[in-house]
């Protein structure tokens, strides 16, 4: 076995004087921007308190740097995402809501869906091979991405980690045709056969790619004692360093495939954690081990004196993975939400985010209105000072930036938020299935096709959702029921139909009126 390697960050992160001359010449209207993305993380899974109290499992992680960040700039207490992954990264970068771009599960195989298979509904020919940079693949939205704009106004964007945007033997498998100049270890698998180096990442042998679950382009850390997330980081700090050579502002997508399982410890930090059982322990190394990228990269920054020209936005794709390969009791891994990862209740959307931005967010405050993924899509492009970007797609998300200059008054969101997950992902648990949802103030109303079925909830009062409000407030009811419906059908949304009938199941408002 060969020796680890992490102390190569030690001399990549060493700044010169030339480049800490040249960083100062680049101090311009356009800042450099990190989007900082981690996989499955759910809302508890830190020691930065995102709720009103400090509970048991923000005192079993330790992210520290996570807790600097937050200290520096924003803490958002109601962020939303999807309840999967290829869902919230399409609408990330294209703006769109997936009732919209109808990418609403997670895609992998071209012309495969990854549906379970269902005994009452037949699933929508959703567009199951993702994002595309063309208009000419089935089953796909083709849309103007994020990293293309940013290229066009004279960023250079750098993706690494986990893509997962266009199905296999696509263009959009592959990063550089979605807007990046560089990608490293992006394609088309959310998920990955292993974080170990010394069994190359889930890659058949060394030096190879093996389809589907290997990880591409990091074959110079196979057979070595090292874990992805560090080898990760090591190339982002290299790609960083390239692009201090540039006379530009860069973007940077750094996407880990963490902590998504298989969960394999990181031997960095898994002894600290011996007190847990063996798969808690590696999580929690897992946690603590992009934790300590996030401060990698902080550090380079401030190194380079790259830190005062750099948004850096914290999010993570969905609610964290509690119905299965976990710990402890299911779906009790995001409490006091309800459920985890593929859940349209609480946990499996809420999300911890950051945004660090500097000289205008105020360092150690706290934004209590809700938002969805989607509204990072028209934030990002006037934090960069794209105003009016050519695009082709409508875009559902909502500009975040006055409210983060302090400009704004009253509440953030005019428009409700919406969730739509037609599917079927497979594993069984509370607000996991067929659903279309809709948030409005403090009330929450989630339709499951398969029953027909509304759940009503007050989320500032129930905030695990554990009390249907549904029969006491029929008029509530209705007034979401049609304006979850009306959003539905005006953007042509895929809805399941019943195999007995071969009808399509009705909308939310259907049988209301």
């Amino acid at each position: 076995m060969k020796t680890p390697i992490s102390l190569m960050l030690i001399f990549l992160s060493v700044p010169t004087l030339w480049s800490c001359q040249r960083t100062e010449e680049k101090q311009t209207e356009k800042p450099n921007i990190v989007v900082f993305f981690v996989d499955d993380m759910g809302w508890q899974d830190t020691s930065v308190p995102f709720w009103t109290e400090i509970t048991e499992w923000n005192k079993r992680y330790h992210t520290p740097n996570m807790e600097k960040l937050a200290s520096q700039g924003m803490k958002f207490t109601q962020a939303y995402a999807h309840s999967v992954c290829s869902p919230s990264r399409t609408s990330l970068l294209t703006g769109m809501n997936p009732a919209r771009h109808g990418v609403t599960n997670w895609t992998l195989r071209k012309d495969i869906s990854t549906d379970h298979e269902d005994e009452v509904l037949e699933f929508p020919a959703w567009n199951l091979n993702g994002l595309q940079p063309v208009d000419t693949i089935n089953n796909s939205i083709f849309a103007t991405t994020l990293p293309s704009i940013l290229r066009a106004h004279g960023y250079h964007t750098i993706h690494v980690g986990k893509a997962h945007w266009g199905a296999m033997d696509t263009p959009g498998a592959n990063p550089l045709n979605l807007g990046f100049d560089i990608n490293i270890a992006g394609h088309a698998a959310g998920g990955l056969g292993s974080y170990l180096g010394e069994n190359n990442f889930g890659n058949a042998t060394p030096g190879a790619h093996t389809l589907p679950w290997g990880v591409p382009g990091m074959e110079k850390y196979h057979g070595h004692s090292i874990h992805l997330t560090e080898a990760l980081t090591l190339e982002a700090i290299a790609a960083l360093n390239e692009a201090k050579k540039k006379d530009q502002p860069f973007f940077l997508y750094f996407s880990h495939y963490t902590v998504h399982i298989p969960l394999e410890a990181d031997e960095r930090f898994y002894d600290k954690y011996q007190n847990l059982e063996e798969p808690e322990a590696k999580y929690a190394s897992m946690v603590e081990g992009m934790d300590k990228s996030l401060g990698d990269i902080m550090n380079y920054l401030q190194q380079n004196n790259l830190d005062e020209n750099t948004i850096i936005i914290f999010i993570s794709d969905n609610g964290g993975l509690s119905a299965t390969a976990r710990g402890g009791i299911p779906h009790q891994h995001s409490s006091p939400l309800n459920s985890g990862k593929g859940s349209a209740y609480e946990g499996g959307i809420r999300i911890p985010m950051l945004i660090k931005w500097p000289n205008v967010t105020v360092p150690g405050s706290s934004f209590e209105d809700y938002l969805i993924i989607e509204d990072l899509f028209p934030s990002l492009l006037h934090m960069a000072n794209v105003t009016t970007p050519t695009i082709v797609q409508t875009v559902d998300g909502e500009n975040l930036t006055p409210h983060l200059q302090g400009k704004a008054q009253g509440k953030f969101r005019e428009k409700p938020l919406i969730w739509h997950y037609p599917n079927n992902w497979g594993p069984t648990g509370p607000g996991i299935g067929a659903t279309s949802t809709i948030r409005e103030g403090d009330w929450k109303l989630v339709y499951w096709y398969k029953y027909e079925k509304r759940e009503l909830f007050n989320i500032r009062e129930d905030i695990g959702e554990l009390i249907d409000r549904s029969t006491e407030n029929p008029e509530k009811v209705m007034e979401l029921a049609k304006k979850l419906a009306d959003y539905l059908k005006e953007v042509n949304a895929f809805r399941p139909k019943d195999k007995r009938s071969g009808e399509f199941i009705a909308w939310p408002d259907e049988g209301l009126l």
